[in-house]
């Protein structure tokens, strides 16, 4: 069979063109699938950007939000000192526009006399954060003091870009400083004036006490008194009969007569005795001014056990009621302290454990004191019927009280207590194992003169 060349030919060149017919349309096929993932792919990106461009200008108007509604004055600025940022408060309060102070050098903003610290703080290399420090704004009514803060700024990888500033005006702080002073000086006053008030109160009860403490060396001086007036009248005959030339035998008869020699034995023993009691009726002076006196007294050397026994005196004579009292201290102990405001503490411990034993048979008051190394410990028991646990917590309580109306003010041993810590000391309060309330004292024995 005979092969036709020529058809052959025609049929293979079909063939050929028929193939690459059909890859062509594969690789179109290819290319569309790519585009239309490449299509998706920045559909899917262009939702993201549009959601972070939202995120963004939120942001945006928070900080702007936050910025605007700041009382402080903030001002950003660059590595330069070029103003980058700042806020409404500083536009209020310099009384200039934004577009005047963006981009210009932040030291303009300031006085002379404040830019120079301003400056180092931007010099490069500073790195120190600075805290309340005192600069001039200058605004067109004047200058304003403002209370400083700077931080340095740095970007992403820890470099410095400059300084953030954030300031207060001083008269505000002042104001609420000067708000905060007086209501303190007002509580100091009123402090003070409880203070005096209640001691006053307890100087009242102790008149009675304090007038017998009183009698007695003024009974003393004034019969001493009344001697050497008798024998002043004695010495002025004798020496007038010696003036008047009397012979020696009618002046011995007169000697003997007027008693001279037993005047002369007597005269040193009534001057002293008068001293003495003169010095007494001082002291007791000297202790009432001092226990009633407003001012805080100097540190003075003093005796604690006499400060003990004229303050029991002068309860107990005040208050005429019959109470043992027990005492377990040295003969002397002296100390270094506060006089007038421990004498206060003693009287308002003993004149508490007497009122609450008032009426009550066998009634008994014990005071012990000891000197152990740089303290003196001290205290006051009664054997009354104790502190009740619900009240043992509030008895140093300004105004508590478990006396009736009219019986006490609340304030003994809440200010007993405020001495005690001025003095250096502690008081604390409790019931004794045997029955009865419990205070005790404790106070060094060498107080620092500017304690308290």
């Amino acid at each position: 069979m005979a092969v036709n060349k020529k058809r052959l030919i025609e049929e293979a060149g079909v063939a050929e063109t028929l193939g690459q017919s059909i890859m062509s349309e594969n690789a179109w096929i290819e290319v569309i699938r790519k585009m239309d993932e490449v299509y998706a792919d920045l559909v899917r990106h262009q939702l993201e950007l549009e959601t972070k461009n939202a995120e963004l200008e939120e942001a945006h108007r928070f900080i702007r939000s936050v910025l605007t509604s700041m009382n402080d004055v903030l001002i950003v600025c660059n590595d330069k000192g070029a103003v980058t940022q700042v806020n409404s408060a500083l536009l209020e309060l310099s009384g200039r526009d934004e577009s005047a102070i963006m981009g210009k050098t932040v030291n303009e903003l300031f006085a002379l006399e404040s830019r120079e610290r301003i400056s180092n703080q931007l010099h490069e290399g500073c790195r120190d954060a600075i805290s309340d420090c005192e600069v001039q704004l200058t605004t067109p009514g004047g200058a304003v003091p403002l209370a400083l803060n700077c931080s340095p700024h740095f970007d992403h990888e820890g470099r410095q870009q400059g300084m953030v500033l954030l300031g207060r005006p001083i008269g505000e702080l002042r104001q609420a400083y000067d708000a905060l002073h007086k209501a303190h000086r007002e509580l100091q006053q009123a402090q003070q004036q409880l203070v005096q008030s209640e001691k006053m109160a307890s100087l009242g009860r102790l008149v009675a006490g304090v007038a017998h403490e009183l009698n007695n060396p003024i009974s003393f001086v004034f019969g001493n008194m009344h001697a050497l007036q008798r024998y002043g009248a004695r010495l002025t005959r004798y020496l007038n009969a010696i003036d008047e030339g009397t012979d020696p035998a009618a002046l011995a008869d007169l000697r003997d007569e007027l008693k001279i020699d037993h005047i002369i034995d007597d005269m040193e023993s009534l001057i002293d005795g008068t001293l003495e009691g003169a010095e007494r009726v001082s002291d007791i002076v000297q202790d009432l001014r001092r226990y009633s006196g407003a001012q805080s007294e100097a540190v003075s050397r003093f005796d604690l056990i006499q400060l003990i026994e004229t303050s029991v005196h002068w309860v107990l004579r005040a208050e005429r009621q019959n109470v043992e009292v027990r005492y377990q201290m040295p003969p002397k102990l002296e100390i270094r302290s506060r006089k007038g405001h421990l004498q206060q503490i003693l009287v308002n411990l003993i004149q508490n454990a007497v009122d609450v034993m008032e009426d009550q048979p066998g009634a008994r008051l014990e005071i012990v004191c000891r000197d152990e190394a740089e303290e003196v410990f001290l205290s006051v028991r009664d054997n009354g019927p104790g502190i009740a646990d619900e009240t043992l917590s509030k008895v140093f309580e300004p105004f508590f009280t478990t006396k009736p109306v009219g019986k006490g003010t609340g304030l003994g041993l809440s200010i007993s207590y405020g001495l005690a810590q001025k003095i250096g000391g502690a008081l604390c309060a409790g019931n004794h194992p045997e029955g009865g309330a419990l205070f005790t004292l404790t106070l060094p024995k060498e107080m620092e003169a500017h304690h308290g």
